[in-house]
């Protein structure tokens, strides 16, 4: 007899909590074993030996294990699946939730992961590839960088200002920085300032290396092309477009630009009842760094004239098909003359923006499935969604 058992794990650093589960249908759940083990993936491999051992040897098993994403990332589903165990991942915001849970325990968590796997409440993540999440890791390294630099740069003008020295000038240019470099201080607060702008220069020329090698990565081979054509669009330069790759990693597996657009989390929510209908801000599920960067681009390209093309955008344009260029400037312009005509009819800038952002989504989904046309209705059915 051929027996389907999945295993929900709730995973942490310290424990895993498994809970093996056959699911049936009609008839009451069958658990066949709950237990708490060491946070190494052996331990899961000796608790699936000892359930075989406890279902009968005359039994074929069909055993499917998963956990929700979280902090130890692709690690255990590279570690069981490399010991020959099925095993999904699957995403939190997709997870059928218990109603009215009062009480939160690694037990309950384990048990309503193996309710997920029987029953399909879920759906799993995406798995990219080593080389792919190597590079996401490296592009998320130099975003940490550049966040630290931010904090700097605030540090530095707050401790100017707690000292009576205020720039009125475009902050961060040559003239600032020699500015800051000649305050007339005391001794010791001078060797403060010092070592916050030696801090300082040496935040910068790391960043500027990090920027130098992403470069580097995105002009090899499996990454040029798409690099390139993302490029085409206002707002979208080598860091974004190769985050967006890798971090996406096969566009075709969402059916339409606007479902690319909620696994970002740039889709409006809703909460309707009767004839009461109430339509909220952005879900801001699914992945929240490729979400930051689009809502970045989408505000470069909220700023400037409509249908202007500057000299940096021609030249990233060099040397790309008709087709794709004329695509990216339909965008562009659209883009753009859209984020004006919701300013002008009161909209808040900020849900302009994301506006623009989910729009762009579909617009990029377009460029990586080769949906030109498809995508061109699927982004303006989307924004007429969003504005409601």
């Amino acid at each position: 007899m051929n027996r389907i058992i999945k295993i929900g794990m709730d995973v942490h650093s310290t424990n895993y909590t498994l809970c093996a589960m056959e699911p049936t249908f009609g008839s009451e759940e069958r658990v066949f074993g709950e237990t708490q083990v060491a946070p190494d993936y052996k331990e899961v491999l000796l608790f699936i030996t000892s359930l075989k051992m406890k279902l009968g040897v005359d039994n074929k098993y069909s055993i499917e294990c998963g956990y929700e994403a979280g902090c130890l990332g692709y690690t255990l589903y590279h570690q069981l699946t490399g010991a020959g165990i099925k095993c999904v991942i699957l995403a939190p915001t997709t997870m059928l939730t218990q109603q009215g849970k009062r009480i939160k325990t690694d037990k309950r968590d384990a048990h309503l992961i193996a309710q997920c796997l029987c029953y399909g409440g879920y759906h799993p993540v995406y798995i990219p590839t080593g080389e792919d999440d190597s590079v996401k890791e490296y592009l998320r390294m130099r975003d940490d960088h550049k966040l630290a630099l931010k904090k700097l740069k605030q540090q530095i003008n707050a401790f100017a200002l707690r000292h009576g020295h205020k720039y009125e000038g475009t902050k961060w240019t040559q003239k600032h920085l020699a500015w800051l470099k000649k305050l007339e201080l005391d001794s010791m607060y001078r060797e403060t300032m010092d070592e916050y702008l030696a801090s300082y220069d040496q935040q910068e020329a790391k960043i500027e290396r990090f920027d130098k090698r992403i470069e580097e990565i995105a002009s090899e081979k499996q990454y040029q092309a798409n690099v390139k054509k993302l490029g085409c669009l206002l707002g979208i330069k080598t860091h974004t477009a190769l985050s967006l790759i890798v971090e996406t990693g096969d566009f075709k597996r969402f059916a339409k630009g606007n479902t690319y657009a909620a696994f970002l989390g740039l889709a409006p929510g809703e909460h309707s009842s009767s004839t009461s209908i109430n339509r909220t801000g952005i879900s801001k599920a699914g992945n929240t760094h490729l979400r930051m960067l689009l809502i970045e681009a989408a505000k470069g390209i909220c700023r400037g004239r409509v249908g202007a093309k500057s000299k940096e955008l021609r030249s990233r344009q060099n040397g790309q098909s008709a087709e794709v260029i004329a695509y990216a400037d339909r965008a562009n312009e659209r883009l753009r003359s859209k984020y004006y005509r919701m300013i002008r009819h009161s909209k808040k800038q900020n849900v302009a923006v994301a506006a623009i952002a989910r729009e762009l989504a579909c617009f990029i989904w377009g460029m990586m499935t080769g949906n030109i046309s498809i995508a061109s209705a699927t982004a303006t059915s989307a924004l007429a969604a969003s504005q409601g």
